[in-house]
């Protein structure tokens, strides 16, 4: 168990979250601020989109990179200097009095973010080799990441309304300060595979292909879909992956083994992972948007309407979605869940221009709350019991970079879509906010489409593999198991 034993390895998991949670958190928080970033700064409308696009870039980039160097250096060691980055990124935002220097130091964040959410999932695999433990530790950690989002808006809307929108980074010094220390007692010291060479040629390509993607993605709906530019950087971005799946086939120590893909579940994991991550930022962001300008919430009111959902995914994410993992494996518990929370996505895409709560938001909340707090913990089991230890870290990475670009594609699809629509809704004479609710109403029946879809796949194609045993197997026996 790499040195940590008994209550310790719980404790290290804690921290774990904690480092992870301010990742995720940062993901969000900042978009309840943006109005009063814009005023305090002088942001335009196009350049105060880069105080998100900046993080995007640079997390979606370097994700995958992150990963491979934590299996050659040491996750541990990876793990600090990326928490130490984004602590000292995220006090230079706090302190930051113009817009190149925000920008500057989210992007900074963003590279931190990104070494520690792909060096995480990696260091519980590497403290939890039993499968019943290793099940409730994923829980928990896919509690943090499913639940993360939504306290973001709260905390934001806290932070803003009371102090002002520097308060939403400079929290972040004191907790980053205390992950550090506590992973220095705590986290395992493995030394990784150092020996190894780095593909240099993988590295740089691969990156180079995901921050063109993501830039081209994250301003589609500025410059167009169909513009020179975005055909242009996505076109740059898929030459640069041809190229970077070659140099994979041909050197002997590659950054990604094009074998992993033949393992049915990481394959089918990450495929699940895109599908449901476009469908979850539906969710998430256009029922944000429907409670504030449709119904007329305040920021802090938002953060309360998500409460339900997050309620409901503690208690499924901290011990129920484990011992469903452990009773029927990671299929069905997936396949159902997925299909509850699509549910939820249909029921949003019905809710009046005035609706209530009660009646309109809160059972839709439930649902994905049951769906999501169900389905987290199974796909990022998935995605990581059947990888060998020494690659856990580039598994973590790819389903990460899964994850991140198909929230990304999704969300930029589905607003893409949702504008268009309520464009037309407008020159058929309709009324403002009856056409921006129709706009969103298209939009969550999509989400639901991919939510949908990233049921049937999981429940058909993943192998269950992950059940509770007489006697719990080690990861390197689960890696064989097959069906």
């Amino acid at each position: 168990m790499s040195g940590i034993e008994g209550n310790r390895r719980w404790l290290a998991l804690i921290v774990l979250c904690s480092g992870s949670l301010m990742i995720v958190l940062d993901t969000t928080i900042v978009n309840v601020a943006l109005p009063s970033i814009r005023e305090d700064l002088g942001f335009s409308e196009t350049s105060l989109a880069w105080v998100v696009n900046a993080y995007l870039l640079t997390f979606g980039g370097f994700l995958l990179l992150g990963g491979r160097l934590g299996d050659l250096f040491g996750h541990r060691r990876l793990f600090l200097f990326g928490i130490g980055l984004f602590t000292l990124a995220s006090l230079a935002c706090g302190l930051a009095t113009s817009q190149h220097v925000l920008i500057g130091a989210r992007a900074v964040q963003g590279l931190g973010g990104a070494i520690v959410s792909a060096v995480s999932l990696s260091l519980i695999m590497t403290m939890f080799t039993e499968a019943g433990e290793r099940a409730k530790a994923m829980g928990v950690f896919g509690f943090v990441a499913a639940g993360g989002g939504t306290v973001g808006v709260l905390l934001g809307g806290v932070l803003t309304d009371v102090l002002d929108w520097h308060w939403i980074f400079i929290v972040n010094l004191p907790v980053g300060v205390a992950v550090f220390g506590f992973c220095l007692v705590l986290l395992p010291s493995g030394r990784g595979l150092a020996t190894t060479r780095l593909d240099v040629g993988g590295a740089i390509t691969v990156t180079a292909a995901l921050m063109l993607a993501v830039y081209a993605i994250v301003n589609g709906n500025q410059t167009g879909w169909t513009a020179a530019q975005t055909l242009g950087l996505l076109g740059g971005s898929v030459a640069l992956l041809a190229v970077f799946l070659g140099i994979e086939a041909r050197v002997s120590s590659p950054l990604m083994p094009l074998r992993l893909f033949r393992l049915r579940n990481v394959a089918t994991s990450n495929v699940v992972g895109v599908l449901w991550a476009a469908g979850m930022f539906a969710w998430f962001f256009l029922s944000a948007l429907y409670l504030q300008l449709i119904l007329g919430y305040s920021p802090l009111r938002v953060g309360l309407a998500f409460l339900p959902a997050n309620l409901i995914m503690a208690a499924f994410s901290l011990g129920l979605s484990a011992k469903l993992v452990m009773r029927f494996g990671i299929r069905i518990p997936l396949g159902i869940g997925l299909s509850i929370a699509a549910t939820g996505l249909v029921l949003f895409a019905r809710a009046p221009v005035d609706g209530s709560y009660v009646t309109d938001v809160m059972p839709s909340m439930i649902l994905l709350g049951f769906g999501g707090g169900m389905a987290f913990n199974p796909l990022l089991l998935a995605a990581m019991t059947d990888v060998d230890p020494a690659e856990s870290g580039l598994a973590s990475g790819v389903v990460n970079t899964a994850f991140m670009m198909g929230g990304a594609l999704g969300l930029a699809v589905l607003t893409s879509v949702a504008a268009s629509h309520t464009s037309d809704l407008r020159a058929s004479g309709g009324g403002h906010l009856v056409a921006l609710n129709g706009g969103y109403h298209v939009a969550f029946l999509i989400g639901a489409v991919f939510a949908f879809s990233a049921a049937a796949i999981g429940a058909s194609v993943l192998r269950a593999g992950v059940q509770a045993q007489a006697h719990p197997e080690p990861v390197g026996e689960l890696a064989t198991n097959r069906e």
